[in-house]
């Protein structure tokens, strides 16, 4: 079984209000994430790690799903730790996505999760095309980076389960803090297959961000069905 661990548990403190319940298209950023893990039939069991309160406001009737709910932790990884911990044990396949990314598509997901079933993890990503430049304390350019092979990190990022669980394990062992499970599974030493995602998929972060993914979900609903 497929497992979708959705991780919720930010305190939006950059954006100044709750931007997981933020209201986007007619429903909050985390329905959006929710329903696209729904709609993907390879998803048995949904796990959404977040307080109470969050989890209690949401409007779960429709969707196809029983839907967990699990506490987060102090750290990102101490929610997914949570979340791993309430695993189904015949679950082999996990997907780890950021709630505050409501454009993911359920086609990516199956990209994302294909992988996994074949290499053992994967995360979706695409390669960086911005010019790079690496600034001093005083936000002076000191250099160019090259983009070169370099991508950026997306979610959902899958994996075998006993493969991510050895790896939490590993970090909390040693101590060490990482912003996702790709970055553990490399202090394993486990090779990870990038996907490169088709769709947009961005995170909400400011609220920027919000009139971005209004209108994506606008062309998107536009271009699906076109006028006639």
């Amino acid at each position: 079984m497929t497992t979708a661990i959705i991780v919720a548990s930010g305190s939006s403190r950059r954006m100044g209000f709750d931007k997981l319940m933020a209201p986007l298209a007619g429903k909050p950023v985390l329905a959006h994430s929710l329903a696209a893990f729904d709609r993907c039939q390879e998803v048995g069991q949904i796990i959404v790690v977040t307080d109470e309160a969050r989890f209690n406001s949401l409007d779960l009737s429709g969707l196809r799903n029983h839907v967990l709910h699990v506490d987060g932790g102090k750290e990102r990884q101490d929610s997914v730790a949570n979340g791993l911990a309430a695993l189904s044990p015949d679950c082999d396949i996990v997907a780890i996505h950021d709630g505050a990314r409501p454009l993911i598509s359920t086609e990516s997901i199956l990209l994302a999760l294909d992988a996994a079933a074949v290499h053992g993890s994967s995360a979706l990503a695409h390669p960086i095309t911005e010019t790079l430049k690496r600034a001093d304390g005083d936000d002076f350019v000191k250099d160019s980076v090259s983009r070169e092979d370099l991508w950026a990190m997306e979610t959902p990022q899958c994996f075998r389960v006993r493969l991510l669980q050895a790896a939490y394990l590993e970090v909390a062992k040693d101590g060490l803090h990482v912003t996702d499970e790709v970055s553990a599974l490399q202090h394993l030493g486990h090779a990870i297959k990038l996907v490169s995602n088709p769709s947009p998929n961005p995170k909400v972060t400011f609220p920027s961000d919000l009139i971005l993914a209004e209108q994506l979900l606008a062309a998107a609903a536009l271009s699906s069905h076109p006028a006639k």
